[in-house]
């Protein structure tokens, strides 16, 4: 009998593009040698363009996929992603308090074509309820900004993102500098628990396909911890993998394509 590999669940929503949402969650999974496992918790009409409508599924919905998935057959990371409401941020963050499994949320706020993905009456609950249950938080710029009023605009800045970030409860906290002006040549990021501190540098690619993105760096590091690997690892990891698909990202439709999954395979 074949060993089944490590277990890994998204709880994020879908795009009907596939470029970012649990079909970017799915794709980096299977890339990344980990049996990927989904929980929908919203439906978007998505293109290359932009999100064309979205639908939020109910919080019993969510609730069962959940527990159909982790009672039946476990799971070793979990990876959040769009909560688009109050009531969802809430479930999951009760979800997760239940699971042992580490997990690594993607406080996702907006869509790289700037549509809001999260209501604002839900920032709350995000601050309060879900980033104490995270193992890692991944919020990019703009993210830290709606959740702390801190506006990165330098590395000095990234350190004090962190630390509020950190001030909400998550074990470590990955803040994305990829928006980052000062670093025209570099994606800079920091990653820190608050006493050990990683800067994570690689080129800055000048290709505008980069649908996903996020997504596909919360599921990388959802991977590697699945795998056993400490959380710098896993990280050190997925900003690779990332990188190299931005590299690869490639045209689709008539606006931003996505970063390639499976670059390392082509």
């Amino acid at each position: 009998m074949n060993t089944a590999p490590p277990l890994c669940l998204t709880v994020a929503g879908s795009d009907s593009g596939g470029g970012a949402g649990i079909q970017a969650d799915l794709k980096t999974m299977l890339a990344l040698g980990v049996h990927g496992m989904s929980v929908v918790t919203a439906v978007t009409a998505q293109n290359s363009l932009g999100v064309r409508g979205a639908w939020e599924l109910p919080a019993e919905a969510v609730t069962a996929q959940y527990r159909a998935v982790v009672d039946d057959i476990g799971v070793h990371a979990v990876k959040t992603g769009m909560l688009s409401s109050t009531a969802l941020v809430e479930t999951v963050a009760a979800l997760l308090a239940e699971t042992a499994a580490p997990a690594v949320v993607d406080p996702v706020g907006v869509s790289k074509h700037g549509d809001a993905l999260l209501a604002a009456s839900a920032l709350d609950a995000v601050r309060g309820e879900l980033l104490p249950r995270a193992t890692v938080a991944t919020p990019n710029l703009d993210e830290v900004a709606q959740l702390t009023g801190v506006v990165v605009e330098n590395e000095d800045d990234m350190r004090r993102a962190a630390d509020a970030i950190l001030g909400h409860g998550p074990r470590w906290a990955l803040i994305k500098g990829g928006h980052l002006a000062a670093h025209g040549d570099e994606a800079v990021d920091l990653l820190t628990d608050g006493t050990e501190e990683r800067w994570l540098r690689a080129p800055r690619h000048s290709n505008r396909h980069t649908h996903g993105t996020g997504c596909t760096l919360a599921s990388a590091i959802a991977a590697g911890l699945a795998k056993g690997l400490t959380v710098p690892a896993a990280v050190t990891a997925a900003k690779e993998y990332v990188t190299g698909g931005i590299a690869a990202g490639f045209a689709l439709g008539g606006g931003i394509g996505p970063v390639d999954h499976a670059w390392r395979q082509r």
